[in-house]
């Protein structure tokens, strides 16, 4: 009898705790499936705000692209702009420039105008004295040129005869005077010179030959011409073979 009593009492503890049991079971069980319920809807929630999110995305790179095209679309007009305008300047300066550039003909213009007014004188007789003017003018050069020629002349006739006269005195040779040796011959001794009477070469003047700064001989000039001269090594002066290219400089610069 103690034995059933013990049973019943163990079966309806037994049956106490697996409704306590069940309790929370369902306790945790509700609890979890509020807690899936509060996920799943803040998931959603969550996908709503991300699909939002992308959708404000696409739409701002929409707009930046939009915003990119129009920048550059404003960027080139400005830039035509901006180069239109500066050749409106330009056209202007220019079209400024050609104004007074015309002002300042018919200025002349007007001038020439008034002077001839004022000669009395017609168009036939003012071309006539053009013409004589021009005439006199190439005989003037024609005269300078034999002058020139003269005076060259002169110059030489005056170192021959200071020559005659004292033929130790040296003929002096412009300071600026300088040449090259454009042929040499050590057989006769002799050179051509790149320089004549129209860089004041005269004949008798003595010139040193240089290369690369060092005394090579000393020639003395024997015949002029007008860009070219010939010149003899002068004895005891050989210290060295001249060659073509070598410098020459006068032995007795003018002062």
């Amino acid at each position: 009898m103690l034995i059933r009593i013990c049973l019943i009492v163990a079966v309806v503890a037994g049956l106490a705790v697996s409704g306590l049991n069940f309790i929370k079971v369902k306790e945790k069980i509700t609890t979890i499936q509020g807690e899936r319920e509060s996920e799943r809807t803040q998931k959603e929630a969550a996908q709503t705000e991300l699909a939002s999110t992308k959708k404000d995305l696409s739409e701002t790179r929409a707009e930046l692209k939009t915003t990119k095209e129009t920048l550059a679309t404003t960027t080139e007009e400005r830039d035509r702009a901006v180069a239109e305008a500066a050749s409106q300047t330009r056209r202007a300066d220019k079209l400024t420039d050609d104004l007074n550039k015309t002002r300042r003909e018919r200025d002349d213009a007007q001038a020439e105008l008034a002077a001839y007014k004022l000669t009395e004188l017609n168009p036939q007789q003012i071309l006539q004295i053009k013409n004589s003017f021009k005439g006199l003018q190439d005989e003037i050069a024609a005269v300078q040129a034999e002058n020139k020629l003269l005076g060259k002349k002169i110059v030489q006739l005056n170192v021959e005869l200071d020559r005659y006269r004292n033929p130790e005195k040296p003929v002096f040779l412009p300071a600026s005077l300088k040449g090259k040796v454009l042929v040499a011959d050590p057989k006769w001794n002799f050179v051509v010179l790149d320089i004549g009477g129209e860089q004041g070469v005269l004949e008798y003047g003595e010139l040193l030959v240089n290369r690369n700064g060092r005394l090579v001989a000393k020639v003395v000039v024997r015949s002029v011409q007008k860009d070219r001269s010939i010149a003899n090594v002068l004895p005891g002066w050989e210290l060295g073979e001249v060659m073509e290219g070598d410098m020459v400089i006068p032995a007795h610069p003018a002062s």
